[in-house]
């Protein structure tokens, strides 16, 4: 795909905290403004708290449409957002993903934890494997996500990411760049599926 290609809805993993600096909440508000005014729909967590809370919370400010994906069984409801175009409640983390990956065309992770780290690693392994085809992209500064870079560049000379899987993921520092990283991301998919 070239940079004309349009992205109707992505998921965007990321922290149920902000973080422990100002930067990370900007960015979430930042790229919720941006898929707004793009209009891309939000696809998230479904929660209202840290950055899933101010990511969604923008997206709306700016008229765009969030539609979250819900454990109701994992997670309480109190911290459910209730503002939501849509609120898919499903009954456990792994009906979560799917559902996340089955509404979007690609995938975003903004920092986040564990949690944010697992979606991000499964929908990788997930267009390894050819169950989908997503494409996807980390989006923030270098200090956070460079370690696990520097994790991805390490594993791939030791032999244990191939060279196709490892140009699956790609790098956006600011929203303005993220439909290039994730274009970026599909040629490599692509390329990948015409070489099987």
């Amino acid at each position: 795909m070239n940079s004309s290609t349009r992205y109707n809805a992505l998921s965007v993993f990321c922290g149920s905290s902000i973080g422990n600096t100002e930067i990370y909440s900007a960015l979430a508000y930042d790229l919720g403004q941006y898929l707004a005014r793009n209009k891309v729909t939000l696809v998230f967590g479904g929660s209202n708290v840290g950055l899933m809370g101010i990511l969604s919370d923008s997206v709306i400010k700016a008229g765009g449409e969030a539609v979250g994906v819900y454990p109701s069984n994992t997670f309480s409801m109190d911290v459910s957002h209730k503002g939501l175009s849509e609120l898919h409640l499903v009954n456990s983390m792994h009906e979560r993903k799917a559902l996340m990956y089955e509404l979007s065309d690609g995938a975003v992770a903004l920092p986040g934890g564990f949690g944010t780290l697992e979606e991000l690693t499964e929908t990788l392994t997930w267009t390894q494997l050819g169950i989908h085809s997503l494409p996807a992209a980390l989006l923030g500064p270098q200090i956070f996500w460079q370690s696990f870079i520097n994790f991805l560049d390490v594993a791939h000379a030791q032999g244990f990411i191939g060279e196709k899987s490892r140009g699956l993921l790609k790098v956006a520092t600011d929203p303005q760049n993220i439909f290039k990283a994730l274009n970026e991301s599909l040629e490599q998919i692509n390329a990948s599926m015409r070489n099987r």
